[in-house]
C-alpha cells in the first residue's frame, strides 16, 4: 500500500505539470521537484513555449492533464520508482478559433521521503521522439529500385475493407486512420518501442499506397509481418531516415515532392525531423489537420500525438538545430 504522502506529492507533481504547460512564470508555491537537471530543462521549455506561442499568434486557455501509473519498479518506506503515463489536453485560441491537442508523455519519476514529506528526486522522460525508430538498418541505401512485385498485404487488416488497389491517395482515410490509432496500435502490426514510422507508414497505406514488395529489407517499402522470428518489413516502413530516402527516390506507387514550406502541405503529407541538423531523421509525423491560419498539425506514435502544431517546438527533443524535411505525397498512385 503506497504512503498517502506519496500520493499527495504525485498528484502536486501532476498540477505543476498541468500548470506548465500554460502558465510560463515562476511557480506560486514550493516546487515538489529536487531533480536540478529538469527543472533547468523545464525552465528552458517554459520560456521557449511563451516565445512560440507570441509568434504564432496563439493563447494558451487551459490544460488538463491525468496520471495512470504503468509500472512499479521499486517500493520502499524511504523511496518509491514509478513509471507514469500523463495523458495532455492542451486548449489554445487562435484568431478567435479553439484548438485542442492532445499528446501522451512517459515518465518514470523516483520519489523521496524527505524528513516528514515526500520529494520527486528524479524525472527521466522516455525521450522517444529523438530514438531512432523502428529496427533500425544497418545500413541505408541511396536509392530505393524499382522492382516488378505486386502488393501483398491484405487491405482488410486496416479496416478498410477492399483488396483493389485505388488509383489516387485517400488523404481523408489516411487522417481517419491517424485519428482513429493515434494512442493505440492495431493489432495486426507489430508495435515497436519507437513506432513513428511504422504508425506513419500505416496512414499511409490507408489512404491507399499501394505496397512496393521486393523482399529485401533495404529496398521498397513493404511489410509482412513476423515469420520464425525475423522481420518481415522493409526499412522505409519502419525507419523514418529510410522513409525519407523512399520519398525522395521512389518512381513507382508511393511517390513524393519535397516542398520547402509547411504550408505548402496537405492532409495526410508527411514530416520528417533531425533533431541535431546532422543530416539523419530520427521522427516521422503525418499531416491530419490545420490550425485556423492554415499551418498543419500532425499526429504522431511514440509520444502520442494528435493534432500537434508541426514544429515540435514544445518538444524537450527540439533543439536550435533542428531540420524539417517537408514531403506532399503524390495524389495519383
Amino acid at each position: 500500500m503506497l504512503h498517502p504522502d506519496w500520493k499527495q506529492a504525485l498528484f502536486t507533481y501532476v498540477n505543476q505539470f498541468n500548470r506548465c504547460e500554460v502558465e510560463y512564470g515562476p511557480l506560486k508555491e514550493e516546487n515538489v521537484v529536487t531533480d536540478l537537471h529538469f527543472l533547468m530543462k523545464r525552465g528552458e521549455r517554459m520560456a521557449r513555449m511563451k516565445d512560440w506561442h507570441q509568434e504564432r499568434g496563439t493563447t494558451p486557455l487551459h490544460a488538463e492533464t491525468r496520471v495512470k501509473p504503468e509500472r512499479m519498479i521499486r517500493e520502499t518506506d524511504a523511496e518509491v520508482v514509478a513509471d507514469v503515463l500523463l495523458y495532455v489536453r492542451l486548449f489554445y485560441d487562435k484568431a478567435g478559433m479553439t484548438h485542442r491537442e492532445e499528446r501522451v508523455e512517459r515518465e518514470r519519476l523516483t520519489f523521496g521521503r524527505e524528513g516528514t514529506e515526500w520529494k520527486v528526486r528524479q524525472v527521466e522522460r522516455a525521450d522517444g521522439e529523438r530514438r531512432l525508430s523502428g529496427a533500425e538498418a544497418p545500413f541505408e541505401p541511396a536509392v530505393y529500385v524499382h522492382a516488378e512485385n505486386m502488393p501483398l498485404l491484405n487491405h482488410n487488416v486496416l479496416g478498410f475493407g477492399t483488396a483493389a488497389r485505388p488509383s489516387r491517395y485517400r488523404r481523408e482515410e489516411a487522417a481517419a486512420y491517424a485519428d482513429r490509432w493515434w494512442n493505440g496500435a492495431n493489432p495486426e502490426f507489430e508495435n515497436f518501442e519507437v513506432n513513428c514510422t511504422n504508425f506513419v507508414s500505416q496512414c499511409l497505406f490507408a489512404g491507399g499506397a499501394p505496397i512496393h514488395y521486393t523482399g529485401k529489407r533495404e529496398s521498397g517499402w513493404w511489410y509482412k509481418g513476423m515469420a520464425n522470428g525475423r522481420e518481415l518489413w522493409s526499412y522505409s516502413w519502419a525507419v523514418a531516415n529510410s522513409l525519407g530516402l523512399y520519398l525522395r527516390s521512389s518512381t513507382w506507387g508511393l511517390t513524393a515532392s519535397e516542398v520547402a514550406r509547411p504550408d505548402q502541405l496537405t492532409l495526410g503529407d508527411v514530416i520528417l525531423y533531425d533533431w541535431d541538423g546532422t543530416g539523419r531523421f530520427q521522427h516521422s509525423t503525418i499531416v491530419t489537420a490545420f490550425d485556423a491560419g492554415g499551418m498543419p498539425l500532425v499526429n504522431a506514435q511514440t509520444v502520442s500525438a494528435r493534432h500537434r502544431y508541426w514544429d515540435y517546438r514544445d518538444s524537450y527533443a527540439w533543439t536550435e538545430n533542428t531540420v524539417y524535411r517537408f514531403y506532399h505525397i503524390a495524389d495519383q498512385f
